[in-house]
C-alpha cells in the first residue's frame, strides 16, 4: 500500500511518543491530539477527527474491558474476604514458604512461569496477585519488583514461547511457510534466554531494596498497595477481636478460596492434557472470573446475611471504581495504537464495511523492510526491531504474521535459517505487545492489581527486557 500523508503523521506522532516516554513524561495528551490529527488528515475532515477521538476511546474500552472486569471482580472478592478475616488466614501457609524477599522472588518467578506456560498469563494474574504477592511483599519483596517478576516471567518468558498452547509458533511458521515445530523449539530456548537474563538483571538491580520486612521500609510507591493488601500480608500471630460468625466463616473461606482456585487450575490442566478445547486466551480468564464472582456472592452472604442484597453492590462498585481509577489513562493510549491496526482502524475512522482499512503501523513497517541489512546479525536485529514495533499496538500476536512473512523473505538472502528469524521476530512482538514493554497491553492487569503505574512498570522493564532480547538474538545467530 502506498504511504499517505496520514501514515507519515502517524509515524511522527509515534516517534514523538517514544521520545516522551524516554523522558518519563505522560503520553495521554499527545496521543489524543495525535489521534485527532491522523484521522483528520486521512479523511480530510475536522469532523472526522473529532469522531475518531471518541471512537478510538470506545474501541479501546471495549477491547480492554475484560481486563477491567476481572480486576473489579477480584478486588470485590478480596474486600468480601477482608470482612471475614479470611484474607489473613489464607496467606499463612504461603508466608511459611516465603521466609524472606529473596526466596519470595524465586517462588514468585517459578510459580508465575509454570502457570502462565500452561494457561496463558491472563488467567494466572488474578491468582498470583491475589494469593502470592501479598505474602511476598510481607516477606520483604518490594511491590514494583513483584510486578516486574510477574510480568517478565508470565507475559514475557511464558507467553513469548507459547510452548503449550502453540498459537504464536503456528502464526509465525504459517506466515514464513515453514514447519511449526522448528519455530516452536527455537522460540522456547530464546524465551528462556531472554527471560532469565531479564530476571537476573532485575534481581541484581533491586537486590538492595529487598528486605526482611517490607512493612518497616515502605516507600511512597508501595503505600497505595498496602492500603488494599496490608491485611493480606498480616502474620498468623496477629490477634483481632472478631465475632463468632466472622471466626467461623473466616476459617471456612480461608480454605474454600484457595481450594477453589486450585481446582480451577487442575481442571484446566486436565483439559489441556486431555486434548480438549482448553482455555485459551479469554476463556481461561472468564472461567476464573466466574468462579471468583460466585465466591464473592457466597462470602458476602456468609458475613452479611440478609444485608448481602445491598452489600454485594458495594463490593462490586468498589471494584469497578478502583479498576477505572487506576487504568483509565490507558484507554486513550490504546485507542491511538489500535488505529494503527487494520483490525480496528475501520471502526475508529468510521469507514464502511467495503472500504479499505488503513493499517498505518504495519504499512510503515512493510514500506521500510527493504532497508534491513542483508547479513545474519543485522537481519536478525532488524527483524527483532520490527517485532518490537508491531507490538506497539498492545497485541503481541497481531504482528506475528508480518514478522513471519518477513522472516521467510529475508532469511535466504541473509544466510540465516528462516525458523530462527521467525522465532526472533516472535520474541520481539510478544515481549513488546504481550505485556512487558507496552503499558497499554495486558501489563495493565498486573499494574492494576498491585496498584502501581503501568507506565512506570513498563519503563522499569525496558532495560532488562531489551538486554535479554539482544542477548538472545545474538546467541540465536551464533548457535543456529
Amino acid at each position: 500500500m502506498e504511504l499517505t500523508l496520514a501514515h507519515w503523521v502517524y509515524l511522527f506522532v509515534t516517534a514523538a511518543v517514544i521520545v516522551i516516554m524516554l523522558f518519563r513524561k505522560g503520553v495521554v495528551l499527545p496521543l489524543i491530539i495525535g489521534t485527532f490529527i491522523v484521522a483528520a488528515v486521512y479523511k480530510g475532515s475536522l469532523i472526522s477527527g473529532f469522531q475518531a477521538v471518541f471512537n478510538a476511546n470506545l474501541v479501546a474500552a471495549k477491547e480492554l474491558f475484560s481486563i477491567f472486569l476481572i480486576i473489579s471482580i477480584m478486588i470485590g472478592l478480596l474486600n468480601s474476604l477482608k470482612d471475614l478475616g479470611a484474607d489473613k488466614r489464607m496467606v499463612v501457609p504461603i508466608q511459611k514458604i516465603m521466609v524472606n524477599g529473596h526466596v519470595s522472588y524465586l517462588v514468585l518467578m517459578v510459580t508465575t512461569y509454570v502457570i502462565s506456560l500452561f494457561f496463558w498469563p491472563t488467567p494466572a494474574v488474578p491468582l498470583i496477585c491475589a494469593l502470592l504477592v501479598p505474602a511476598a511483599v510481607s516477606a520483604g519483596l518490594p511491590v514494583m519488583t513483584s510486578a516486574m517478576v510477574i510480568v517478565i516471567a508470565g507475559q514475557g518468558m511464558a507467553l513469548s514461547s507459547d510452548y503449550i498452547m502453540q498459537v504464536a509458533p503456528m502464526l509465525s511458521a504459517k506466515a514464513a511457510g515453514i514447519d511449526k515445530a522448528a519455530v516452536s523449539d527455537k522460540a522456547f530456548i530464546l524465551s528462556l534466554i531472554t527471560g532469565l537474563t531479564s530476571l537476573a538483571i532485575v534481581y541484581v538491580t533491586h537486590r538492595k531494596a529487598i528486605t526482611k520486612k517490607s512493612t518497616s521500609n515502605v516507600n511512597n510507591e508501595e503505600k497505595a498497595f498496602f492500603d488494599v493488601a496490608e491485611e493480606l500480608a498480616a502474620t498468623a500471630e496477629e490477634t483481632v477481636d472478631i465475632n463468632h460468625r466472622k471466626e467461623t466463616w473466616g476459617k471456612v473461606f480461608a480454605v474454600i478460596v484457595p481450594l477453589a482456585m486450585l481446582a480451577v487450575m487442575i481442571f484446566m490442566f486436565q483439559t489441556k492434557l486431555g486434548n480438549g478445547s482448553g482455555f485459551e486466551g479469554g476463556d481461561g480468564a472468564a472461567f476464573i472470573g466466574g468462579v471468583a464472582t460466585i465466591l464473592l456472592v457466597l462470602a458476602t452472604i456468609a458475613f452479611n446475611r440478609i444485608h448481602a442484597l445491598d452489600k454485594i453492590s458495594e463490593h462490586i462498585t468498589e471494584g469497578f471504581v478502583f479498576a477505572f481509577k487506576a487504568m483509565a489513562p490507558v484507554i486513550p493510549i490504546a485507542g491511538y495504537f489500535f488505529m494503527g491496526s487494520g483490525d480496528f482502524s475501520g471502526a475508529i475512522l468510521s469507514l464502511g464495511d467495503k472500504a479499505a482499512k488503513p493499517a498505518f503501523l504495519f504499512d510503515l513497517i512493510q514500506a521500510g523492510q527493504n532497508y534491513i541489512p542483508h547479513s545474519p546479525i543485522f537481519a536478525a536485529i532488524g527483524i527483532l526491531i520490527v517485532g518490537v514495533i508491531t507490538g506497539l499496538d498492545g497485541s503481541g500476536f497481531a504482528g506475528l504474521p508480518l514478522t513471519g512473512a518477513l522472516s521467510g523473505a529475508i532469511a535466504p538472502g541473509s544466510h540465516i535459517d528462516p525458523s530462527v528469524m521467525a522465532a526472533i521476530g516472535q520474541m520481539g512482538a510478544v515481549w513488546s505487545g504481550g505485556g512487558t514493554l507496552i503499558a497499554w497491553s495486558s501489563l495493565v492487569a498486573v499494574a492494576g492489581f498491585l496498584q502501581v503505574s503501568p507506565l512506570e512498570l513498563a519503563r522499569k522493564n525496558f532495560i532488562p527486557v531489551i538486554s535479554g532480547l539482544l542477548l538472545a538474538t545474538v546467541l540465536a545467530v551464533i548457535i543456529w
